[in-house]
């Protein structure tokens, strides 16, 4: 896969890989079960302070609130540990206001490309970029992760890739990858923003300099604060905090010394690298998926796979996926409510990986997903009456909604949502959270920007071979392609889909709320190569209505993203196509006469 003009020579070198987001809740679940307290969802809004004998003040807790009821109450505590990554200054200022800043945020992106862009047991990592940053992109998840960019930013809960940043890495890939494999923006399937919180050691005398690792630090208050490290040193560092919280508040352990070294995780237990087959043969399960579930959830997987859905097929009998393309399934869901699950984001980003993986899958998912969550956390009618002033709710109600005679308001007409009932109020706004989530921090935004913002350009021929194709599509010349024309071509090309599956063919192509294919001033946007009177004379042959208002400019927009690679792929446009193929194939069948074709047709 690797320009072979550039190579001089490399070093291969092994390192392993994980699930961050299952590690890290493994790490709480494990704590759960030693006797620690976990609490989701929950901010830190003050800490308290106590005055000692000597007129020192010491730290004895916090004043929290919970994020999604609204509520708020005090923590008591001998010891308070600041381990809050990005936001630590924050936490350090509630203690003492006056301290100097030792976080230096910096933002790192990274994209997600099909699993073709590496193979699957080998990486690439290069240390030395047109801009002295590091370029990686590694399989993973049966996918391709690139990255990364390294700039100064602000501290941010929502931090957000830019198109900048996501070309960069996608310019630097093909500095690696033979000229036959092309690199395209179509085919960034998801991109992120993570914060790295560099620190300086407000220990040393030095603070300007950035610490190498991890730093712990005790504030005149008993503030114990680790910051810095990473996910590789995670024990050491939780070793040396604890090590420091002993000594600054005079706590009693119980060990005389950490019991971490050798300690297993929850879920670590039972699991070997064949457990997967137990899985296969005692449920029922899809290889695939029971391989998920074993690598996922260690000795869990049996918990989950108990919690599975009959598929009503002969195989898999068991585990129905929330995503054709993924091997999550549904009883993932359920369990991840049993691993403090609260909202649909917590699910698609926290508990699996989907929304890092592919961000239109994930958003495909939401339906399904906020069913299955609003089964098992009870979102009856008494509770979204309930849920009606909190956070959540306000997410979806603007001061154009209208209260109703039951109390609930109406949401704005303009905006659509896949449910439709007053009751559904906690589902919309699960749904509406989600998809702001994938939209602005998952790149769903910016990977339609950069479509949209590149101009139509096509050649006098492609335009005039898709406007006969959009025509196809538009048998009664209403100057637009309707849901009704798009199930119709459908069964044409042999195949009979869902409304919901047909409504997630017009996604791709972003059909304005009308239901629309829509054109604003298709003259304005076409290319240099066709113009004036060409233009106008390919216009005028769709033109039905004769307004100059062709509804025609969006799949126009599509066909001429996939010509220049910022759409990889398009449902719709292959759809057009098969279409066009049957509708040529019928045309040939009527020209041979009966003699002609030895009496067959």
């Amino acid at each position: 896969m690797l320009r072979g003009d550039k190579l001089r020579g490399a070093i291969v070198y092994y390192d392993g890989q994980m699930d961050d987001a299952r590690m890290n809740l493994a790490v709480a679940l494990t704590a759960t079960r030693h006797g620690a307290t976990v609490a989701n969802h929950v901010k830190v809004l003050a800490l308290h302070k106590v005055k000692e004998q000597d007129g020192s003040e010491k730290l004895c807790g916090a004043r929290v609130k919970d994020e999604l009821t609204g509520k708020e109450w005090d923590v008591h505590c001998k010891c308070v540990i600041n381990a809050t990554g990005p936001f630590t200054d924050s936490i350090r200022k509630m203690d003492n206001s006056s301290i100097k800043e030792i976080c230096c945020p910096s933002s790192g992106v990274h994209i997600v490309l099909p699993g073709y862009y590496s193979p699957d047991q080998m990486g690439l990592l290069d240390p030395n970029t047109s801009d002295g940053r590091v370029i990686f992109f590694l399989p993973w998840l049966r996918h391709t992760i690139a990255g990364t960019t390294d700039l100064p930013c602000e501290v941010s809960h929502n931090p957000k890739p830019t198109e900048d940043e996501i070309m960069f890495i996608l310019e630097e890939v093909k500095n690696y990858l033979n000229p036959d494999v092309e690199v395209r923006r179509g085919d960034v399937l998801s991109a992120w923003s993570g914060i790295r919180p560099l620190v300086s050691d407000p220990n040393k005398e030095n603070t300007q300099s950035l610490a190498r690792n991890h730093i712990v630090h005790v504030s005149d208050s008993k503030l114990v604060t680790i910051a810095g490290g990473k996910w590789t040193t995670y024990r050491a560092m939780a070793e040396h905090t604890i090590d420091a919280a002993i000594k600054a508040c005079n706590l009693e352990p119980v060990h005389a010394k950490s019991q971490t070294d050798g300690m297993m995780l929850e879920g670590a237990h039972g699991w070997t690298p064949t457990m997967y087959i137990r899985l296969v043969q005692d449920f029922g399960l899809e290889t695939e998926v029971a391989k998920h579930l074993a690598n996922s959830y260690g000795d869990r997987a049996f918990a989950v796979a108990k919690l599975a859905a009959l598929t009503g097929k002969r195989w898999p009998i068991i585990g129905k996926k929330i995503h054709p393309e993924f091997p999550y399934i549904d009883a993932e869901i359920r369990y991840a409510v049993r691993e403090y699950a609260c909202t649909v984001v917590d699910v698609i980003a926290r508990r699996l990986r989907l929304s890092f993986l592919n961000v239109q899958a994930a958003h495909e998912a939401l339906p399904g997903i906020i069913e299955v969550m609003s089964e098992e956390l009870n979102w009856s009618n008494d509770e979204k009456k309930e849920k009606y002033n909190s956070p959540m709710a306000s997410l979806v109600l603007t001061e154009s909604s209208q209260p109703t005679a039951d109390g609930f308001e109406k949401l704005p007409d303009q905006i659509m949502y896949p449910y439709t009932e007053p009751n559904d109020l906690q589902k919309h706004a699960q749904f509406q959270q989600a998809s702001e989530f994938l939209q602005n921090e998952m790149g769903q935004t910016v990977n339609r920007a950069s479509r949209d913002k590149i101009p139509i350009n096509l050649t006098k021929d492609e335009i005039q071979s898709y406007i006969k194709r959009f025509q196809i599509m538009d048998k009664d010349r209403k100057g637009y392609v309707s849901i009704n024309d798009i199930r119709r071509g459908l069964k044409v090309i042999g195949l009979n889909l869902s409304r919901e599956e047909i409504e997630g063919l017009n996604d791709e192509i972003q059909i304005s709320h009308d239901g629309h294919l829509d054109l604003a001033d298709f003259i304005q946007h076409s290319g240099e190569e066709v113009r004036g009177e060409e233009l106008h004379e390919i216009l005028k042959e769709i033109d039905t209505n004769m307004n100059g208002q062709v509804e025609l400019d969006e799949y126009l927009q599509m066909m001429s993203a996939i010509k220049s690679g910022h759409v990889a792929y398009s449902r719709f446009a292959r759809m057009a196509e098969m279409e066009e193929e049957q509708h040529e194939k019928e045309l040939l069948k009527k020209k041979i006469s009966i003699e002609r074709s030895g009496g067959g047709l």
